[in-house]
């Protein structure tokens, strides 16, 4: 019992000579902070990828006047000779201008189809913000997670240095062994290990979100702010609702399935006949006036003689149309299976959250103060307290995980749904599109 005063002293000048080491890492990311939705919006606003699948998008919407044109008119001229083989001699000149007339509505249904590519090209560009906008969430639970793992390292390494200080003395006055010190210096070492594969993790974190941001892997990043989340019991049917109305893919594939139909609708209607109008005007060679008589006249093709072609073209635009349809099928049982594995993933983790956060590490905790006092008072060994810390340590470790992959759980749902289920500070996105009739 005289040693008490010894021990109390140790841990006094132990805390005071460890309250400013933070390791170097930990001191260079507090210099600022990043947000959640900073990092996001950067994320939006500056991703290389969602401006490429935006850059798509427009070169899609461009199709649509150009599906929707008429043919270009054609003009030309005729000289014609008489009596003569010269190139250069000439008795009169016919001018021509032709324009085909689209009565049948071919460019029209292909202008339909274009704008519903177009629409799905805009669904397509929805899915890379949201996959963006998701994966830059994990990367920054990630880096959050890394943050918190640090510090908890940083608490144990002061907690493992006072039983170290505590084992030398009692180990000075015999009342320990020296294998109680070795323990001790052991477990340092193997937190310092720990330590440095955690600052890595942080790292890749860093780069991650930089990337994603469009900036150099090394720019600095600031320390990241603690995200509160308040739990929601989400409703199955109702999720599958949303996820059935909103999900990009679903939206895709309707759009697709209306392109397809207009070009079904454009293969019936090619083999109809489309007038050519033609204007004709002659003017002679030596003639004052500049025309003297013209003609006009009106054209047709005939697709009479190709109806194998015409025949296979409207099979594969039914084939098209079947193809998309047996695509949106498969895209609705998709999604009802990604939404209930990411709501049976999100139950998963906040099981685990609650479990370590009220149970596992308050017993922890209890447990090192109950090990340490019997230490102490040389009630208990010295490898009990070095077990009871490292079960405190794990569980704090593992509590901080199953956090991280709790709120990437609620990010993947999010994406899956293709909705704001206002858990996140909201980011705006494209509006749903809507097939074109």
């Amino acid at each position: 019992m005289k040693l008490r005063p010894l021990f109390f002293c140790s841990f006094f000048l132990i805390q005071l000579s460890r309250a400013g080491d933070d390791p170097p890492e930990q001191n260079r990311i507090r210099q600022a902070t990043l947000s959640l939705e900073e990092a996001t919006r950067a994320a939006v606003a500056n991703n290389a990828a969602i401006k490429a699948s935006r850059a798509k998008w427009e070169m899609m919407k461009s199709r649509v006047p150009q599906a929707a044109a008429w043919e270009d008119p054609m003009a030309g001229v005729d000289f014609e000779r008489f009596g003569t083989t010269s190139f250069g001699t000439y008795t009169d000149a016919e001018w021509m201008l032709s324009q085909k007339i689209p009565l049948a509505g071919k460019n029209r249904s292909r202008a339909r189809a274009a704008n519903a590519e177009a629409l799905a090209t805009l669904e397509e560009f929805r899915r890379q913000q949201l996959d963006v906008v998701a994966k830059v969430r994990a990367a920054y639970f990630r880096l959050l997670n890394a943050a918190e793992q640090i510090e908890v390292n940083r608490r144990n390494d002061t907690l493992l240095s006072q039983f170290l200080e505590i084992s030398r003395a009692k180990y000075a006055v015999g009342t320990q062994t020296q294998s109680s010190v070795l323990i001790a210096e052991t477990d340092l070492i193997r937190l310092q290990e720990d330590r440095r594969n955690l600052e890595r993790d942080f790292s890749d974190a860093q780069s991650q979100i930089n990337v994603l941001m469009n900036r150099p892997a090394r720019a600095p990043l600031g320390q990241p702010v603690d995200v509160s989340l308040r739990h929601r019991t989400f409703d199955e049917r109702q999720i599958e609702a949303l996820a059935l109305k909103n999900r990009p893919e679903l939206q895709r594939a309707e759009n697709r399935i209306a392109a397809e139909q207009q070009r079904l609708q454009a293969a019936k209607r090619d083999w109809i006949p489309e007038p050519q109008v033609r204007v004709e005007a002659r003017s002679y060679k030596g003639n004052n006036q500049a025309f003297q008589e013209y003609d006009t006249g009106v054209f047709f093709n005939v697709p009479l003689g190709n109806w194998r072609k015409y025949s296979a073209q409207q099979r594969e635009a039914r084939s098209g149309v079947e193809m998309a349809t047996q695509e949106l099928e498969n895209a609705r049982a998709e999604t009802l299976g990604l939404v209930r594995d990411a709501l049976k993933k999100v139950e998963t983790f906040h099981h685990h959250v609650d479990l370590f956060r009220d149970q596992l590490l308050p017993l922890a905790r209890q447990t090192v103060e109950a090990s340490r006092a019997g230490y102490e008072t040389d009630k208990a060994s010295f490898l009990e307290l070095i077990a009871t810390q490292r079960t405190l340590r794990d569980s704090e470790a593992t509590y901080h995980r199953h956090l991280a992959d709790y709120r990437t759980a609620l990010a993947e749902l999010e994406t899956v749904v293709g909705a704001d289920l206002q858990i996140f500070p909201s980011v705006t996105l494209p509006t749903t599109s809507r097939t074109s009739k």
